[in-house]
């Protein structure tokens, strides 16, 4: 199969990359225009495999996705704005790159007949859950400029399916940590900062709950979707490592031997969701399951970045 992975130089995808090329014969093109989140240090290492090929390309270039998606068997679409904070700051790129880029991908996979589009959003198009957990067919509240966007583009990769017959699926996942993640989310920011002993900002009371998977067991469960999963259905993938804020906050500090002197409390974000949670019956009905304990994978994970400052410092010192 030939796969066409969209943000495939970002941290998700290009993590993506080097779970299909270890597990699978697939053959991968990597479709990334490279801005600050995706870069070229993210993937040198599969660059060299005769089974890759990269292009450097926006989502939205109607021209630039045709001539590069012709021939092949798959899409696999992470490309996104994801950073909440930044939305917040400034909407206009979320919408352009997660709706509209979406649109041209859908509108070229359909005129060229790709077998397969799995879109991959997230568990934050649910809006804040205060009790039990999102399904599926739940209806969609998100509350920042991300997450509508990210719904937005859900809704419009269904509607490929629906009018065009277009082979969509949907998954939707919770918060991902891992190697190679941009440095101003919460894991790799708090991990860095106290590796290099400085304090971490703690939103509001600390008391906001997320889902924490690994990402080897996300594309394990995506890859599982591509291949299994039923056109124009959705598929929720979650871990059940649901942690407030300041409990992941005060893990961290163990981890790099700091103490809580370390936290540095700050203003709340605007319209902060309080809680993600979604029931994961759909994905373990087709034969999913975790691998990892958060407790050793994030153990893991803090020592990647301990062990990779030469890819972590040239990026986070240049975006402050």
């Amino acid at each position: 199969m030939k796969l066409f992975v969209t943000g495939a130089a970002g941290f998700i995808g290009s993590n993506y990359v080097r779970h299909v090329l270890a597990a699978t014969d697939h053959e991968v093109t990597i479709y990334d225009s490279l801005t600050y989140a995706g870069n070229l240090a993210s993937i040198r290492d599969v660059l060299d495999d005769t089974r890759t090929d990269f292009v450097h390309a926006d989502i939205c270039d109607h021209d630039d996705v045709a001539a590069a998606m012709d021939g092949h068997d798959a899409v696999v679409h992470f490309a996104a704005e994801s950073h909440v904070d930044r939305s917040i700051a400034d909407g206009s790129a979320f919408v352009r790159t997660n709706c509209i880029g979406t649109n041209v991908l859908c509108d070229v996979a359909n005129t060229v007949g790709v077998d397969r589009f799995l879109h991959i959003s997230t568990d934050e198009v649910y809006g804040s859950v205060e009790e039990g957990s999102s399904h599926e067919t739940d209806p969609l509240a998100p509350r920042s400029p991300y997450s509508a966007s990210k719904a937005g583009s859900d809704l419009i990769a269904l509607s490929y399916h629906s009018t065009y017959g277009l082979p969509v699926i949907v998954t939707r996942c919770t918060n991902n940590y891992g190697p190679y993640q941009f440095p101003e989310k919460v894991i790799p920011l708090f991990t860095t900062n106290l590796l290099d002993g400085e304090q971490v900002p703690l939103y509001g009371d600390g008391m906001n709950v997320r889902d924490w998977i690994h990402v080897e067991d996300h594309n394990i469960a995506a890859q599982l979707v591509l291949d299994s999963g039923t056109p124009g259905e959705i598929y929720n993938i979650g871990a059940g490592n649901e942690l407030p804020n300041v409990e992941l906050t005060k893990r961290l500090l163990d981890l790099t031997g700091r103490d809580e002197s370390f936290i540095r409390p700050v203003e709340d974000r605007l319209g902060h969701d309080r809680r993600y949670s979604v029931d994961i019956t759909k994905i373990s009905q087709l034969g999913w399951s975790l691998s990892r304990s958060f407790e050793d994978s994030l153990a893991a994970t803090v020592d990647w970045y301990r062990g990779h400052r030469d890819w972590w410092e040239p990026l986070k010192h240049g975006h402050q």
